[in-house]
């Protein structure tokens, strides 16, 4: 017999009666009175081994395991006693009596029981091979699978070719901060891991390959949070010849199929589209969360002339903004959480949060409740509740101050409240997937500390038709043929139309302050390879770890990853980053600068 005939977890009652040979680990031993439990457990789940005193070296052995032993098992298939099936279980109408038992490999005591659901996550990724163990972890890394399962049958039926491209590559530190690579050959010089296949997935469509795709990890050397990793996994894909809508038509279609095949999930079809503008000026996200049943309302026109300062300086001030939220019901909100929302709020920047709870709207002035209403003349007030459709027993937010604030402040505070107990106690989230298609984003963003126009996305996006000659006379009002998948209050993937001109191209440099010698030294080559009848081409890319990290309800896409980094950047696991001897050093022509040690 071969040393495995079946899987713990899928031996069931049509084995009835049949010899099997099982490995696996010892999940937990019970001795009851005389005949000793295993629960023995493999990738596929748990079955239950009994050792019975009658085979006397069977019994002596399983006296002698404890968790964790990698155990080999042979013996019969039988039903359980009546009233001892466990429904939760595949294999949890029989069990198998033990002939054989041989101790594989013994294990030293655990640091921690696999089914205790309290651990930190210190200890989880410094014993990171225990932890993958917990079926939550097999469960979650098994669906990692059947989705990039799922992704890869779809792009191959849709003619996508699976091309690898360099993980070795340049630096061009347009975007995030590179992780770079000292080359030994080339002294001095660097490499750059990738912190996305663009340039070269573009290039492939210039060299006639028509549709491209990667399952590939990308390197960003930025300041980590729950959703983001060093090193991260895209679903990256580039078409010819297609146009925005039918390459939202295609990976919307891709999306659905993957929730179906993988979740049993059906997704609303079509997903609805929303233009960014209209995204910031009612969500102030350009990935709002659509189960949450909350809107600005734009005030910043009716608090021009109003006595409060604080309404009346951000309403007159050049990228300044006043906003409502009206909150159904939430009259009835203690002070206690207000405050508790206010303190929130200033995380984003924000320097306050001014309400007004609506007692009797009949009764107009004297039917409100803050402390502002008396800075707020009686026309301010009436278009206030007219604008927010505000009823009695109903609290109305505010936010005031730079656009930017005020959108990330107030946009917060809508999720916040949303997935809150009181949101979700009068109805304010529908739980559900709601997932969105953002267009028409700005192809640039201005930044005032550096006094220059930045790409958005890329500076490989392409302008709307009709806003080329915007790129350097006007940049603020070009927009670009740019997409972003939005579930959930997360972005799973974007992308868009690339430039596929040289001229063009060469434009968007110049906004971006990128002269032509620049613009040669760093993207030469894609220049140099527009001019070959580049074909019109686009594409985007999904975060892998993100979608798979909503379809398992995870905290954190740390979860959904093997051997993740913690939000230092650190492996616990293998203890990197790590120092290497001087003789690598010496090889690779660095000599180290460590900072200066702080003085205490």
């Amino acid at each position: 017999m071969s040393m495995r005939t079946q899987y713990c977890g899928l031996t069931t009652e049509v084995l009835l009666g049949q010899t099997v040979s099982l490995c696996g680990w010892v999940h937990r031993r019970r001795d009851h009175g005389g005949v000793i439990f295993i629960d023995l457990r493999d990738r596929e789940g748990l079955v239950q081994v009994v050792c019975d005193p009658d085979r006397a070296e069977v019994f002596k052995n399983a006296e002698a395991v404890r968790n964790e032993f990698c155990l080999r098992i042979t013996g019969v298939v039988r039903l359980r006693p009546d009233g001892t099936s466990n429904a939760n279980l595949k294999s949890g109408k029989i069990e198998v009596l033990a002939h054989e038992l041989e101790v594989l490999n013994p294990s030293v005591t655990p640091p921690f029981q696999l089914d205790d659901d309290n651990l930190s996550e210190t200890t989880r990724l410094t014993h990171r091979v225990l932890d993958l163990r917990r079926p939550q972890m097999q469960s979650n890394l098994r669906l990692r699978y059947k989705v990039t399962m799922e992704v890869r049958k779809f792009l191959d039926a849709n003619g996508f070719i699976d091309i690898e491209t360099p993980m070795l590559t340049k630096s061009t530190p347009e975007g995030a901060r590179d992780y770079l690579v000292p080359s030994r050959v080339n002294a001095g010089q660097f490499f750059a891991l990738p912190q996305s296949p663009q340039l070269f997935k573009q290039l492939l469509m210039v060299a006639n390959f028509d549709r491209y795709y990667q399952i590939v990890k990308c390197f960003r050397d930025e300041d980590l949070r729950a959703d983001r990793q060093p090193e991260f996994t895209q679903i990256d894909c580039e078409t010819s010849f297609m146009s925005e809508q039918e390459i939202r038509d295609m990976f919307e279609g891709m999306i659905r199929l993957v929730f179906k095949n993988a979740l049993d999930i059906d997704l609303p079809n079509p997903f609805p589209v929303m233009d960014f503008a209209t995204a910031m000026a009612l969500y102030g996200s350009d990935k709002p969360d659509m189960r949450v049943k909350l809107a600005f309302t734009d005030l910043t026109a009716v608090m021009k002339d109003v006595d409060f300062k604080v309404f009346a300086g951000a309403a007159n001030m050049e990228n300044g903004r006043v906003v409502g939220l009206r909150v159904p019901g939430g009259a009835a909100m203690p002070r206690s959480e207000i405050d508790a929302y206010t303190q929130f709020v200033a995380i984003y920047g924000a320097k306050g949060l001014a309400y007004i709870k609506v007692n009797e709207k009949a009764k107009g002035r004297d039917g409100l409740q803050s402390p502002i209403v008396k800075n707020l003349h009686d026309a301010a007030l009436a278009q206030v509740l007219e604008l927010t459709g505000a009823e009695d027993g109903d609290l109305i937010f505010f936010g005031a101050d730079q656009a930017k604030v005020v959108n990330d402040a107030i946009g917060a505070l809508r999720v916040k409240i949303g997935h809150s107990e009181f949101g979700k106690k009068v109805g304010l989230f529908d739980d559900t997937w709601r997932p969105l298609w953002v267009v028409d984003f700005p192809m640039f963003e201005y930044d005032e500390d550096s006094d220059r126009w930045n790409a958005l996305h890329h500076p490989f996006t392409s302008p709307k038709d009709g806003h080329e000659d915007f790129i350097e006379t006007d940049p603020g009002k070009a927009i670009a043929k740019a997409y972003d998948m939005v579930l959930n209050g997360w972005e799973l993937g974007g992308g868009s139309i690339r430039i596929h001109r040289a001229e063009v191209q060469s434009k968007v440099f110049r906004a971006l302050k990128i002269d032509a010698e620049e613009a040669q030294l760093k993207f030469g080559f894609l220049l140099d390879a527009l001019q070959y009848g580049a074909p019109p081409h686009g594409g985007l890319a999904f975060g892998l770890d993100r979608i798979v990290t909503m379809m398992c309800g995870a905290e954190s896409i740390r979860d959904v990853i093997a051997f993740p980094k913690t939000q230092r950047a650190q492996c616990l696991l293998t203890q990197a980053p790590s120092a290497v001897d001087e003789k690598q050093l010496k090889e690779l022509h660095i000599r180290l600068r460590l900072p200066e040690a702080k003085v205490v």
